[in-house]
């Protein structure tokens, strides 16, 4: 069998005993056709791997919700059951830095610009920063079979041969992670073209100190996350409630808040503000919408997950 270049030992030795008996059903190859290595050129695997790297990434980063670690996790793998598994010990791994993170935890932002991430398409309902923190309150497993169904069209046998799961086992995986999900999603799905006015009119609001207006736009239980990562100042808990939420974002405005210049740019499928001070990016702030109104507020002013948008 032929060696993948980059892949440490284990990994390797993974790819050797699988490839060699399964069919890839991941889209990246002849549907039905059995991969084996040693019929291939040496630098086909490379190939197939470059191909396949965009997607790979962008199912990373929605199973981890940072793009150093998925970055990580599919330099070392490029099949999908591989990247699957290492996400899963990854986030496993992660388990005890989360509890101790300083106030809430928010996903690191990524550029989406043409609707793409990480190179490859990508739905914007299922990438903005207020569904990855929704994903959250699922298990790692749910997480992991409620994507590859979901987003990435797996059927029941496929996630079970990723997951080293019966079919059974992944039909209840993915039954409960779409009610919890279910639960938690807007009632009401915003296009692109309300997204942007209401980001607008949000911002407006806050910069002339306009309460009533701000309250307006927001639901009654409306919640807002900031992340700061125990390195810049940002509130310790969600903050939840239309008032609430509408004093703490005029007191921060108020205070000229962190940035001296703003822009709009794409973030994870949505229009979003992008702050600055002195030419380097101090914070991203992105609107979860439930029809005509905000739903959830987010945003990240933590320095390490605004180095690489």
């Amino acid at each position: 069998m032929g060696h993948v270049v980059g892949l440490e030992a284990p990994t390797q030795a993974l790819l050797e005993s699988w490839c060699a008996t399964c069919e890839l059903r991941a889209g990246c190859h002849t549907p039905n056709a059995t991969f084996v290595l040693q019929r291939m050129p040496s630098s086909e695997p490379t190939a197939r791997f470059e191909a396949e790297r965009p997607r790979l990434l962008a199912f990373a980063y929605r199973l981890l919700g940072t793009r150093t670690d998925a970055e990580d996790v599919v330099q070392d793998a490029w099949l999908t059951r591989v990247v699957t598994n290492l996400c899963l010990d990854r986030r496993k791994s992660a388990h005890a830095t989360r509890e101790a993170y300083v106030g809430p935890w928010l996903p690191e932002p990524v550029a989406t610009e043409g609707g793409r991430l990480l190179g490859y398409p990508v739905d914007p309902e299922a990438i903005s920063l207020a569904f990855l923190t929704l994903l959250e309150r699922l298990t790692p497993l749910e997480r992991a079979a409620y994507l590859l169904a979901e987003v990435f069209d797996y059927d029941h046998h496929e996630i079970g041969a990723a997951l080293e799961r019966d079919p059974a086992a992944v039909r209840q995986l993915v039954h409960r992670a779409r009610e919890h999900v279910q639960a938690g999603r807007p009632r009401f799905a915003a296009d692109r073209s309300t997204q942007q006015r209401l980001l607008e009119s949000f911002l407006q609001a806050c910069l002339q100190g306009d309460l009533v207006g701000l309250t307006s736009l927001l639901t009654e239980q409306v919640v807002a996350r900031s992340d700061g990562g125990g390195k810049t100042k940002a509130a310790l808990k969600p903050i939840v409630g239309a008032d609430r939420v509408a004093r703490l974002m005029l007191g921060l405005a108020s205070k000229g808040g962190a940035a001296d210049r703003m822009e709009f740019a794409e973030v994870n499928g949505r229009p979003s503000a992008v702050g600055f001070l002195e030419g380097r990016r101090v914070f991203v702030l992105q609107l979860e919408l439930d029809g005509e109104r905000i739903s959830v507020v987010s945003m990240v002013l933590a320095p390490d997950k605004l180095a690489g948008l």
